[in-house]
């Protein structure tokens, strides 16, 4: 089931939780905050929608998206897992009761862009929400073909290729190798790249860096192409290029 509305002009926020009582709650605290807010009571009812880019109900397509992880059929990870192979790139919080680092890293692995533990104060929320619609890759300014090694960066398309070869990426994986490609070269701390792909002004956990640079390297990687990404111990992450060699 899908429900909703909200004033014209403001972010479009689809909440998406099977109890009615935290749909309430973050429909009227969200909307407080100056956001249009849609609800849905489960996964199926948001795939469905979101899955056509049409928005809810006729409405606009929503341009974040908080979604619960345990709800009875589909799952968040399920849901969000098949919204981004479907391309869908809007950005995605996800909420669960489990703070294990495991079931931090499968939200992340399915595509979300963010995690957060209940309870949870609703300020936090709005904040991270905002980070993530603030630090949606923007397309560069000037150059909007970036290259670096083997790799070229289509800033206006979101399309990254390695050698001509075109690598699927979410939006979060594309603002990052984009970062790494500006600097190739030089080494970028963990609160560096937090500070330019997430955005947050508060205060987080930064093993979210060292999970999107894995599946950076997944994907650079795959087919035994050499490592670009690179560790260095106690300092942060280098993109190095000048050689094929890993």
């Amino acid at each position: 089931m899908v429900e909703g509305e909200g004033a014209a002009g403001a972010a479009r926020i689809l909440v998406v939780d099977d109890d009615p009582a935290i749909r309430r709650a973050l429909e009227r605290g969200l909307r407080l905050a100056g956001y249009r807010v849609q609800l849905a009571s489960d996964g199926a009812a948001a795939l469905a929608a979101v899955g056509t880019g049409e928005g809810l109900g006729g409405q606009a397509a929503p341009q974040a998206i908080v979604l619960d992880v345990a709800m009875p059929g589909l799952t968040g990870i399920e849901v969000c897992a098949a919204l981004r192979e479907r391309g869908v790139d809007t950005p995605v919080l996800m909420l669960s009761a489990r703070d294990e680092t495991v079931d931090r890293i499968t939200g992340l692995e399915s595509g979300a862009d963010d995690y957060l533990v209940k309870p949870f104060d609703l300020r936090e929320l709005e904040l991270r929400l905002r980070a993530l619609l603030r630090r949606r890759p923007p397309a560069p300014v000037g150059d909007r073909v970036l290259r670096a090694g083997p790799l070229t960066l289509d800033g206006a398309a979101y399309l990254a290729t390695y050698e001509g070869e075109p690598v699927n990426l979410t939006a979060r994986e594309f603002a990052l190798l984009d970062v790494f490609v500006r600097n190739a070269g030089l080494v970028l701390t963990r609160d560096q790249l937090l500070a330019r792909v997430w955005g947050y002004d508060f205060e987080v956990r930064t093993d979210v860096v060292d999970t999107f640079v894995s599946y950076l390297r997944r994907k650079l990687e795959a087919g035994g192409r050499p490592r670009l990404l690179h560790t260095v111990r106690g300092v942060g992450f280098v993109l190095r290029v000048s050689d094929g060699r890993r």
